[in-house]
């Protein structure tokens, strides 16, 4: 089976061979929940996104990767930040792809859809923001929830 393995700061990482900007998003509820994927190549949980296709715009990329991943539609909302540590590398063994991360983090609001798994995420679900330092997750993943927390925290409202 194809795994996705993250690093940070570590030496034993394998060398970086490529560079993907990427999106993701999290995407509130109207209740303030966060949606939330378990992905298939690592087990973690993580908020939906995945890289930008030639020819696609930032937004169009958020919109579809989280709705290939999680069945659910939604609308770009706000910009939380964009994550581009060198020290983070993520291996992909289906076809040894070694990426520096690049990954601009947006807000969403969900405007329909239903929770869905998909070949990408073996389950999805609505999370409370309090649950989520309970849950199994990469290291930059959870960055990007402490970010998402400091933007509500910044005056920024859940637009559910």
């Amino acid at each position: 089976m194809a795994r996705r393995i993250d690093y940070f700061d570590d030496p034993t990482a394998p060398a970086v061979n490529s560079m993907v900007p990427s999106v993701n998003v999290v995407v509130s509820d109207d209740s303030g929940r966060i949606l939330l994927i378990r992905r298939t190549d690592n087990g973690n949980w993580a908020v939906p996104g995945g890289a930008i296709d030639l020819g696609e715009s930032m937004i169009d990329a958020a919109v579809r990767e989280t709705c290939e991943e999680s069945g659910i539609d939604c609308e770009i909302t706000g910009l939380i930040g964009i994550f581009t540590d060198p020290r983070h590398v993520i291996h992909y063994t289906s076809n040894d792809e070694v990426r520096q991360e690049f990954s601009i983090v947006l807000v969403g609001r969900a405007v329909g859809g239903e929770p869905t798994a998909s070949s990408e995420s073996s389950e999805v679900c609505w999370v409370e923001v309090a649950r989520l330092p309970k849950l199994q997750m990469d290291r930059s993943m959870r960055l990007r929830l402490v970010q998402y927390e400091r933007y509500l925290a910044s005056g920024h409202q859940h637009l559910g």
